[in-house]
């Protein structure tokens, strides 16, 4: 059925998919470009031309309305957080602007995410062959994503500042360092999520579209993807470690003094359990959407070889990061506070007792 499909489109064209058409070297043919057709990144034209309802009815609503479903439940918790952050005046500490700003940035990203999913619910064949109307909603869950990745480095780079405050520096992060931090996140997002409204995409039938996020170009998904999902993975990785050797030093230098080390011991594995879990959490979200950009810088087959099965991943993908928005309020509103709170404490144990501070 899927073999009958693929040919019924090409003999439109005139050709197989192996066949060049009769242009030399594969060229696209621009005159003959069917309206809404563009050409796999390998130049030669695509066997998608004149498509209709490619998707069945069923496979759309059962990926679309889980979609919709977490979107919106996490709109929902994403506001909850915000407001409940608004309404105890807790934003004068410096972590807790970085958390309602996570919020802030999970809430777009759950908003554009559901915009998305309608998309895909009302006319799911522009997901795969790309339209203008796809450019906005991509844009905006583009800058979301960066701006939440942007902030989960920042509170981990945060939080190990706070430790290392707490045990032997006089530098401590301060409301108005988070305050310009976000406004740095922020602007940082929205000038690379943004590229492809200032021009830098694939509507006007470039070789180089890609097929799971037309009319996103490849090269400006690799250009994004490649390095901010490593930043994702490694500066958490990095901060929460420095965290982890910081308090097993001092735990060890308090047991050389013969003093207790109850709560250093408790705040070591706090931080450990914590950092497992972020790290966990961003390599379930993001790295699936990694191995589909790569995926889609390698590919040289047309659309109709990849549906649906590509696709489908295509759209789990995007569901694993609306679960991060999930996730990180619970992750860091509720673990990070029980971490400060013994970070608070340590402080007071560091600066009463001489002993364990004095080899710095």
């Amino acid at each position: 059925m899927m073999m009958m499909w693929q040919q019924e489109l090409c003999v439109r064209r005139g050709s197989l998919p192996w066949d060049r058409g009769g242009s030399s070297g594969g060229e696209w043919d621009e005159q003959s470009r069917p309206k809404g057709a563009f050409p796999t990144m390998n130049g030669f034209p695509n066997c998608s031309a004149n498509y209709t309802k490619v998707w069945s009815h069923y496979l759309v609503l059962a990926l679309g309305i889980p979609q919709l479903t977490i979107n919106i439940i996490s709109i929902i918790f994403n506001c909850t957080v915000i407001f409940t952050r608004l309404a105890t005046r807790d934003l004068h500490k410096p972590i807790s602007i970085l958390f309602c700003n996570l919020a802030v940035s999970d809430l777009f990203t759950s908003f554009s995410g559901f915009w998305i999913s309608m998309l895909f619910i009302t006319n799911p064949d522009i997901t795969i062959f790309g339209s203008q109307d796809m450019l906005a909603p991509y844009s905006l869950y583009t800058t979301s994503i960066l701006s939440t990745i942007y902030n989960l480095v920042s509170i981990g780079i945060e939080r190990y500042l706070a430790v290392a405050a707490s045990m032997r520096t006089r530098f401590r992060v301060a409301r108005n360092h988070s305050i310009a931090v976000v406004f740095i996140n922020w602007v940082l997002a929205f000038f690379l999520g943004c590229l492809p409204l200032m021009g830098w995409n694939c509507l006007q039938a470039e070789s180089n579209v890609s097929v799971l996020y037309s009319p996103f170009c490849v090269n400006y998904l690799v250009f994004i993807a490649m390095p901010n999902v490593a930043v994702a993975f490694l500066v958490p990785l990095f901060t929460y470690l420095r965290i982890i050797l910081i308090l097993r030093k001092r735990k060890l230098r308090m047991q050389a003094c013969g003093q207790a080390t109850g709560t250093y011991k408790s705040a070591e594995t706090q931080v450990a359990r914590t950092s497992i879990s972020i790290w966990l959490l961003a390599l379930v979200s993001y790295a699936p959407f990694l191995a589909g950009v790569a995926f889609d810088a390698a590919n040289r087959r047309c659309h109709g070889e990849l549906y649906p099965g590509v696709y489908i991943f295509r759209n789990c993908t995007a569901m694993l990061i609306t679960l991060t928005c999930l996730g990180n309020p619970v992750l860091y509103t509720l673990k990070l506070r029980a971490l400060g709170a013994r970070l608070k404490a340590l402080r007071g144990l560091s600066a009463s007792r001489a002993c364990a501070i004095g080899h710095v």
